[in-house]
């Protein structure tokens, strides 16, 4: 399991002596120290969001030279799940307007790190006739399991939603693309409140019956607790839906997503949503922080024992050089501990 590509596990030549007031950085100490579980999986697959999910929520537009760099030092760090970008229309999210720019920058990338795959959002088949015509490999789509949200997102409600999603999949399936599905609002809603774990239910297993080969369940604000996603977990498990085709999507803003990641784990999940440097929220969900930050999930991982992929080395390095760009620390606090307070 690898930390970093410079990484000299603290030892230095007999006639070299560390630079006066210097520390050893956390990776040259072999940190951290991996102590396996033996309940939890042996490798977990990262599914990254930054590029998307979190470059939705700048403020100021990421010029695209920006973002295409930002995905190549990801894939260069070993993350083998990159969502690139979404083709729905540049006026509801202006941050991704230029995807049609953007894709043809990406390639190459695959070649070069064989198994990578860059996912897209595709809001409806307008969209994923864009997606298509870039020759996109994987897409998604993004359902609500609660009323309001879906109507303030998505501009219909969460049934007219899925009226809308059933052709996209099915034309995605047929071309041999496959389609994962993003549910969000799973644990708690600004508006309604808490969401009925049997309402959360309902609206998944119409993602997967009607042909996605993936459910992300997302804590859009960042509520949920580790009992009510060992409870989620179980209750698809009783529904149908096996643990493989879940994935978890957390929100950290009442600092749970390690906990519900690891309380997601031990219920079988091995597909957990992170984004590097922890960028992201939501643009119509404002109680939403940012996301699960890619760098505390591979150190927890990489403590557990559990196989990434991942440099994390490479992967800080990558956030902070991104830090760099949008002019500001970054949130991520293994990021600031491997990098420094500044966080670039």
């Amino acid at each position: 399991m690898s930390t970093s590509a410079s990484r000299n596990d603290g030892v230095q030549p007999d006639d070299a002596a560390p630079a006066r007031g210097a520390e050893p950085g956390v990776l040259e100490l072999g940190l951290p120290d991996p102590v396996r579980d033996p309940s939890l999986p042996e490798r977990v697959r990262i599914h990254e969001v930054g590029p998307r999910d979190g470059l939705q929520n700048e403020s100021a537009l990421v010029p695209v030279e920006v973002k295409a760099e930002f995905i190549a030092r990801l894939a260069a760090a070993g993350l083998r799940t990159v969502e690139a970008t979404s083709f729905v229309h540049p006026k509801w999210v202006p941050q991704l307007a230029d995807a049609e720019e953007l894709m043809p920058r990406l390639a190459g990338l695959t070649d070069r790190y064989p198994g990578l795959r860059l996912p897209v959002l595709v809001p409806n088949e307008r969209g994923l006739d864009r997606a298509l015509a870039h020759r996109a490999g994987d897409v998604a789509v993004f359902a609500s399991a609660t009323e309001t949200f879906a109507r303030r997102n998505l501009n219909r409600s969460a049934d007219e939603a899925m009226a809308m999603f059933r052709p996209v999949v099915e034309r995605a399936t047929e071309a041999g693309v496959p389609v994962r599905g993003y549910l969000s609002m799973c644990f708690g809603d600004p508006w309604e409140g808490p969401v009925p774990q049997a309402q959360v239910i309902r609206f998944g297993a119409r993602l997967i019956e009607m042909g996605c080969t993936e459910l992300s369940l997302g804590d859009t604000i960042g509520t949920a607790t580790p009992g009510q996603v060992t409870a989620l977990v179980a209750g698809f498990a009783a529904a149908g839906v096996p643990v493989e085709r879940l994935a978890v999507h957390f929100h950290d803003t009442y600092g749970q997503a390690l906990a519900n990641t690891l309380a997601a784990l031990r219920a079988g999940v091995t597909v957990v949503d992170a984004s590097a440097g922890g960028l992201g929220g939501c643009p119509y969900a404002k109680s939403a922080t940012g996301n699960l930050a890619t760098e505390d999930l591979v150190w927890m991982l990489h403590g557990l024992g559990i196989e990434t992929g991942v440099d994390l080395g490479e992967l800080a390095a990558a956030s902070g050089w991104m830090a760099g760009r949008l002019g500001r620390p970054s949130p991520s606090r293994a990021v600031r501990a491997l990098l420094g307070p500044n966080g670039s």
